[in-house]
């Protein structure tokens, strides 16, 4: 699986979560930690997208991508220990958790591999 096809729909969560949190309780926090991590994440997604049609890996989109869900997880899981609240703390922790390790795989492998160009 490619990094993009993950980080889009996880950086529109992050995004309407944030939007979400300002209009129901007019969290300034978390327009700008939700939209702002969101749209972050958004642009590294579509900075991987475009690399990977060009056959090449985008290693900015990708640290990108790993700092923010780590910082995501490290910000929410503060608040999820604080609160004990599950929503939206405990879930944004967990997913961002769990898009980190993914990050890291993706690191680890050298990123999106490309299949073979047949002629």
């Amino acid at each position: 699986m490619h990094d993009f096809c993950l980080t889009i729909p996880y950086g529109l969560l992050v995004l309407v979560g944030g939007i979400m949190g300002y209009v129901k309780k007019g969290s300034t926090a978390s327009l700008g930690g939700g939209a702002g991590s969101g749209l972050v994440l958004l642009i590294a997604g579509f900075l991987s997208l475009k690399a990977y049609g060009k056959r090449r890996n985008s290693h900015v989109a990708l640290i990108l991508q790993t700092v923010v869900a780590f910082v995501l997880t490290w910000v929410m899981g503060q608040r999820y220990i604080q609160t004990s609240k599950i929503m939206p703390a405990g879930v944004v922790a967990g997913l961002s958790g769990l898009m980190a390790l993914f990050y890291i795989y993706k690191i680890a492998t050298g990123g999106n591999h490309f299949p073979a160009k047949v002629e």
